[in-house]
C-alpha cells in the first residue's frame, strides 16, 4: 500500500480515492471507519486496528488536528508494547510511507478537520 496523495477529505491509495476516514494496513484499506464520539479517538475505536497487533499505530488527526486522542488510548497503546505516531493527517500519510515495508504499521486516519 502507498498513499500518492492527501487533501482535506480526499486521500488516494494505490490509484484509488477514498472521501471518508479509514483504516489502512499494510494489504488493505478499509473506508468507512468513524469514532464513536466522532473527534475523540478512543481505545473502542482501534478495535481492529489493534487486533493487527502493529509495531506502530499511526494517527491522522485531521487538516488542523481536529480529532484529539484520548488518554487512555495512550496508555493501552504503550501498555501493549505498540509506537503511538499521531500527527496532522499530511504527516501521518508521509510517516505511513516511510515506514510501511520497514515496521508494521497500521494507519487510522481523519481526512477532515
Amino acid at each position: 500500500m502507498r498513499i500518492q496523495s492527501y487533501r482535506f477529505g480526499e486521500i488516494v491509495i494505490d490509484g484509488e480515492r477514498y472521501t471518508e476516514d479509514l483504516l489502512l494496513f499494510a494489504d488493505r484499506v478499509r473506508p468507512g471507519w468513524w469514532r464513536r464520539e466522532g473527534h475523540l479517538l478512543q481505545v473502542e475505536d482501534l478495535k481492529e486496528a489493534l487486533a493487527e497487533e502493529p509495531e506502530a499505530l499511526i494517527v491522522g488527526t485531521g487538516a488542523q488536528e481536529g480529532m484529539k486522542v484520548a488518554p487512555e488510548v495512550i496508555a493501552r497503546t504503550r501498555k501493549a508494547g505498540i509506537e503511538l505516531l499521531a500527527f496532522d493527517t499530511r504527516t501521518a500519510c508521509q510517516t505511513f510511507n516511510h515506514l510501511i515495508g520497514k515496521r508494521k504499521v497500521v494507519a487510522v486516519l481523519h481526512l477532515t478537520c
